[in-house]
């Protein structure tokens, strides 16, 4: 990702902004992608609403007025990997294992681990994190209605 210092000077949250200054570039770049997908989704689907961005946990976290909290993490004890964890009692995870059973690496029903080597499947992603930001509309749906 080019320009690093002016993605990372998007982040209106100085909390987030620093936390994720502090993690590898190549973790950065990673989070800063993923952390635009959520925001570019906002932008496209009015359902979901403003995003609000803060630290919960001490990790970049987002969540709309009807979705489900949705962190991005990385940790020093694994440096190599990173992750998207959202709410391990809501059903999303074990919604996007039936869904994207091959997509992703999943961690019980909390995360999706990813390599900081790895590809990300971009449109898979999309669809796991719309569902998770409309999650209060969806969870009574059968596949949250995917």
């Amino acid at each position: 990702m080019k320009d690093m210092t002016k993605h990372l000077n998007q982040i209106k949250n100085s909390d987030v902004r620093k936390t994720i200054k502090l993690y590898p570039e190549d973790i950065q770049e990673k989070l800063i992608s993923i952390r635009q997908m959520i925001f570019t989704l906002a932008s496209k689907n009015p359902e979901i609403g403003k995003i609000e961005e803060t630290l919960k946990w001490g990790e970049p976290s987002y969540i709309a007025q009807k979705g489900s909290t949705i962190r991005l993490a990385w940790r020093k004890s694994n440096p190599e990997s990173y992750g998207i964890f959202f709410n391990c009692k809501s059903k999303l995870v074990e919604t996007y294992k039936e869904i994207y059973p091959k997509s992703f690496h999943y961690q019980d029903n909390r995360a999706m681990i990813f390599n900081s080597s790895q590809k990300i499947p971009k449109i898979e992603l999309n669809h796991c994190l719309l569902l998770a930001l409309t999650y209060h509309k969806v969870k009574h749906l059968d596949l949250l209605g995917a």
